[in-house]
């Protein structure tokens, strides 16, 4: 017998059906020969530290680092029935077929399922990209040697050990030093999640000590042969900053008065033809970073409808990818995804009719595939009327970054317009004509065309009439705040944000902050542990995230260690690095780390004055508290109030039916990864 491994029941029941393995088992399905299994995600999780010693029940300095010298994991207790049927169905088999998600944390969910079960038998890797029936049965044909995804495992499991060993050792050291400092709560440390907390927090400060400057804007209104339009005034050098804004008001309005009624002269015109590229398929971090500029959705919302399309609905391929290219080979699949495309939504078609299958844009690129290729639709039609708003939503998007490399370049002229008025005074205009729609027909009309003018005919010596005039006062801007879409962005070019050369040229080559799968989770962490709240869909960094960041050492902190962490995964996955070699960095690194807490005792860490949530019940303060089934917040004056709320990204929720009974949640636990 040989058995099948899926990630999840749908997954299985997808792969089952092309393999003819329809009989329903309790935990499986079978056919001739055939048996197709499945985990519920990760079934084992790293042990906890009193797995390797009583002594590390009391969360204490004096007992860290901790540092296992046989990694431990145990099967999840919600997993142990699963785990029992397929360690029952191991024992039977001839040959294991992973079939989980086609990347390292599905190869590492399988791994650890055969290793917790002493596997030794063969294994061999079906890796999809897709879930519909045709991309299944190609991977059928093509199943890969364990060996050759073997080091991908290595890769995830090198990556949970390490968060193991910072996340522990150092929450546990600053949770009990902001304890001592009289902060009432943990405070923890990811590997990712506090540099990308950093990012939050830094951009706040930069925001909070912006002084924004005056400037003045002097626009005229010019009247030619061919037509009117308009033009700005350029400020010379004595009144002007670095970038050529006017800094002085009474300057603005002399020249206004100046020119009012005045003749000027165009003393050159240059028009460039600008042709833009469609731009590439979408990878997770740009369809999350597209959604939120679009419609405010969150990452995790986003991913959550990626994920949704590519396994319930089979309408797009594998969601959780940092490759925006595709294969050369599936060029012969274009004409199928198309028809399935208009298949699945007619309105469309006038669209579809409009490709150019035979057009080669830079999409088609073998030598940028990565583990995966770019999110794109299936060859199988699927149900809209099916799909909620968010997915219908990102389904459309994705669809319409394909289409864009089957249609031409945007081509567009540029028009620089210089002009000289009054007494000398320099003028500027500048328009836009589109010549060539192209592929910029697909999203409708940008909002940047609506700003630019269309000139008239022009042409250096031509005399204009000036016929009116206005004065602008504005202030400059300080950063924006990062929403879910602009951090996913700066988490994955963190490089820009690092001035060390030589660490910004590698961390050019590298995936940023964590990976197009795990970004999205780590913001919901950050809103999740109080740390960073929304507040009119951006992200603002709270008390307790600034005062923990204050209080870490810098390289803790420091975005462009972690990426270099995700480079070394990365090596191991490619197996140019020993993952053994890897962990002992990371032991040693955190036995420095800890010591260095242990030597402060606290001196950096500052009290966190929380803020207060008031119960509804009998006013007293609310406090965030972890239970069984995760954070909620509960009355101060328990156990005279009972009241209970559930937690929304760090915040009380909405009153529950029956505030004054007591929660089943109410047995507080901490988390220290």
């Amino acid at each position: 017998m040989r058995v099948w491994l899926a990630e999840k029941p749908s997954q299985a029941r997808d792969i089952a059906k092309v393999l003819g393995a329809g009989q329903k088992r309790e935990g499986y399905l079978e056919g001739a020969g055939d048996t197709v299994t499945w985990c519920f995600g990760h079934l084992l999780e790293q042990a906890p530290p009193e797995h390797y010693g009583e002594q590390y029940r009391r969360w204490s300095l004096e007992t860290l680092p901790i540092i296992p010298a046989d990694w431990q994991s145990t099967v999840k207790a919600g997993a142990r029935k699963q785990f029992a049927v397929i360690q029952r169905l191991l024992r039977q088999a001839c040959a294991v077929v992973i079939a989980t998600d086609a990347d390292r944390e599905g190869e590492m969910i399988a791994r650890e399922v055969l290793d917790a079960c002493a596997w030794n038998g063969p294994v061999q890797r079906l890796w999809l990209s897709a879930l519909d029936e045709a991309s299944v049965r190609k991977a059928l044909a093509s199943l890969w040697s364990g060996t050759r995804s073997y080091p991908l495992h290595l890769a995830a499991t090198s990556r949970a050990r390490a968060d193991w060993l910072v996340g522990m050792n150092l929450t546990r050291a600053y949770t009990v030093l902001g304890r001592a400092a009289g902060h009432d709560g943990v405070l923890s440390v990811g590997r990712v999640q506090t540099p990308t907390l950093r990012l939050v927090v830094d951009r706040d400060r930069a925001i909070a000590a912006f002084v924004p400057q005056p400037y003045w804007e002097v626009r005229v209104q010019l009247q030619h042969t061919n037509g009117r339009f308009e033009a700005k005034w350029i400020p010379p050098a004595p009144v002007a900053d670095h970038e050529g804004r006017c800094i002085n008001e009474a300057s603005a309005r002399e020249v206004a008065q100046r020119l009012s009624g005045a003749s000027a002269r165009i003393t050159e015109v240059e028009t460039t033809r600008v042709r833009q590229a469609p731009p590439l398929p979408l990878d997770l971090g740009t369809l999350q970073q597209e959604a939120s500029r679009r419609w405010g959705l969150g990452a995790q919302a986003t991913l959550k409808a990626a994920q949704s399309l590519y396994e319930t609905h089979k309408a797009t391929t594998y969601p959780r990818t940092d490759c925006p290219y595709l294969p050369q080979s599936m060029q012969a699949e274009v004409a199928q995804v198309l028809a399935a495309l208009a298949q699945s939504d007619p309105e469309l078609k006038p669209w579809i009719e409009r490709a150019d299958t035979t057009l080669k844009s830079r999409a088609w690129n073998d030598a940028k595939i990565t583990a995966h290729h770019a999110i794109i639709p299936t060859a199988s039609p699927c149900s809209m009327a099916r799909m909620n708003q968010d997915e219908q939503r990102i389904y459309d998007l994705v669809r319409r970054r394909y289409l864009a490399h089957l249609y031409p370049a945007h081509e567009f002229d540029r028009t620089d317009v210089q002009l000289r008025a009054g007494e000398g005074d320099r003028l500027r205009a500048t328009g836009k004509r589109i010549v060539i729609p192209g592929w910029r027909e697909l999203f409708g009309a940008d909002t940047d065309d609506a700003e630019e003018q269309a000139l008239p005919a022009l042409a250096g010596g031509d005399p204009c009439q000036i016929r009116g005039w206005g004065i602008e006062a504005k202030k400059t801007q300080p950063p924006a705040h990062y929403t879910e879409g602009t951090l996913i962005a700066a988490m994955k070019h963190v490089s820009r944000l690092v001035e060390d050369p030589r660490l910004q040229k590698r961390l050019k080559e590298t995936a940023g902050i964590g990976t197009e799968a795990t970004r999205a989770g780590i913001i919901e962490t950050l809103l999740q542990r109080g740390f960073v709240q929304t507040r009119k869909k951006h992200l603002i960094a709270t008390d307790t995230g600034c005062a923990l960041i204050d209080a870490l050492p810098a390289p803790v902190t420091d975005p462009g260690t972690t990426a270099l962490w995700e480079q070394a995964l990365e090596d191991i996955a490619e197996g140019r690095r020993d993952p053994e070699e890897f962990l002992k960095q990371q032991a040693d690194w955190v036995g420095v780390l800890v010591a260095r807490a242990q030597a402060g005792a606290g001196l950096n860490l500052r009290q966190v004055n929380t803020p207060q949530h008031a119960c509804p019940t009998c006013g007293k303060p609310l406090k965030r508290r972890k239970g069984r089934n995760g954070y909620f917040w509960g009355c101060t004056g328990y156990p005279e109030c009972r009241t209970t709320l559930p937690d929304q990204r760090g915040k009380p929720g909405k009153e529950r039916p029956h505030a004054g009974r007591r929660s089943h949640q109410r047995t507080p636990t901490h988390a220290g990864s």
